[in-house]
């Protein structure tokens, strides 16, 4: 694809990135910013000094024990909390004046500390902020939501979302800033593809055993709970496969555990609920046949774009814009947020034999997702301001 460049520009990228921990929005930042260089861009990312109160963070550490990434430019020094930092960063990204701001917008929380950002920026006259919202009604919802995902918008000039539902949900805080969807493109940064042997013998799983992988953080609206219950039919009994269950709890592990307890599928069941390092995360995909995303929500998924970089089949629901990435019966099934729905379409999977053909469907698939298409639709937003 012939670049999009029209000389260097200077763009600065706010939102998480190492010393952070991984996850998907740290992962993506990383990878956008090299995709942007690639492209010929002088880019830098600004990241947190602190990004949710300890109190407010689910997991175990927010920060990385791997290495820094490679070739980025990455500067520590957004606090999400702090008033006085914000108009600090404002001021100084004001002054430096990039061509193009890129913000990060997942969760109402940062409204008042990127819209406020974004807000002084601006007022220099030649930079443009373009927000990409992952979310602007958040999964989890809490009072105030709304009043701080209006203060955000209000102070950006465009947006890019990554699923139609998204774009959508933006109609409810402005009808009139540009705006474009574009798929989440391909998480390419995780590593080769690895034959599944091998990657059974690293991580330690039986050679003989078929592997069903659940893979990310676990927080509530993602629906393990039903996938556990799904996997507890007894037609998946007949079957010699295990559920893969692979990220850290962000919500408590007791009702999880219990639907364990509950179905005696200890047996059944491979728990690897620590941190999965970035490093590591090829291994998993590898190691398994399918991808199952039972989610009760969604917006899009990084996961999905994970699998896809892998060539993997995928189960998922019909919710968000999960569907919007997966043809149904080509690279793998679409079914409701329903147990017997989802242990049907996995006993399906191994019955007819669909790894094979839905492997090489994803491997066709993902052609659409390349990192230079997402690019050219955000540079056609910013030329178009």
């Amino acid at each position: 694809m012939q670049k999009q460049n029209q000389g260097k520009r200077k763009i600065a990228i706010v939102g998480s990135a190492y010393p952070l921990r991984g996850g998907g929005i740290a992962t993506f930042n990383e990878r956008m910013a090299k995709a942007f260089m690639n492209n010929g861009d002088d880019v830098k990312i600004y990241t947190f000094s602190l990004q949710y109160p300890s109190i407010l963070f689910p997991g175990k550490t927010q920060y990385s024990e791997e290495v820094p990434p490679e070739g980025l430019d990455i500067e520590v020094m957004v606090n999400s909390i702090n008033p006085f930092n914000w108009i600090k960063v404002g001021r100084y990204l004001k002054k430096l004046a990039p061509d193009l701001v890129i913000l990060r917008y997942w969760i109402p929380f940062m409204g008042p500390c990127l819209g406020t950002i974004s807000k002084i920026v601006r007022k220099n006259k030649k930079t443009k902020v373009i927000a990409i919202t992952d979310n602007v009604i958040p999964h989890e919802k809490k009072p105030g939501d709304s009043l701080l995902s209006k203060y955000f918008v209000k102070n950006v000039d465009a947006f890019i979302t990554m699923s139609k539902s998204v774009l959508n949900d933006l109609n409810q805080f402005d009808t009139e800033k540009p705006r474009k969807y574009t798929p989440h493109p391909l998480y390419d940064n995780f590593g080769e593809i690895i034959h599944k042997e091998t990657a059974k013998e690293q991580l330690g799983l039986d050679a003989k055993t078929n592997y069903i992988l659940f893979f990310g953080f676990i927080r509530d609206y993602k629906g393990l709970d039903i996938l556990l219950e799904a996997f507890a039919s007894k037609k998946l009994r007949e079957l010699p496969v295990k559920l893969l269950i692979a990220g850290e709890f962000y919500s408590k592990p007791d009702k999880y555990l219990e639907i364990i307890k509950k179905h005696q599928l200890e047996e059944y069941i491979e728990l690897r609920t620590d941190f999965i390092p970035n490093t590591d995360v090829h291994k998993y995909f590898c190691a398994s046949d399918v991808v199952v995303q039972p989610y009760k929500t969604a917006t899009q998924s990084g996961i999905t774009q994970v699998a896809y970089h892998f060539n993997k089949p995928m189960i998922t629901t019909n919710v968000g814009g999960l569907a919007e990435l997966i043809p149904n019966e080509k690279v793998g099934y679409v079914v409701n947020t329903d147990k017997q729905e989802i242990a049907d379409a996995i006993y399906k999977f191994y019955e007819l034999n669909k790894e094979e053909e839905f492997s090489r469907n994803a491997a066709e698939e993902k052609k659409k997702y390349s990192w230079e298409v997402f690019v050219e639709n955000l540079l056609h937003i910013y030329q178009s301001l």
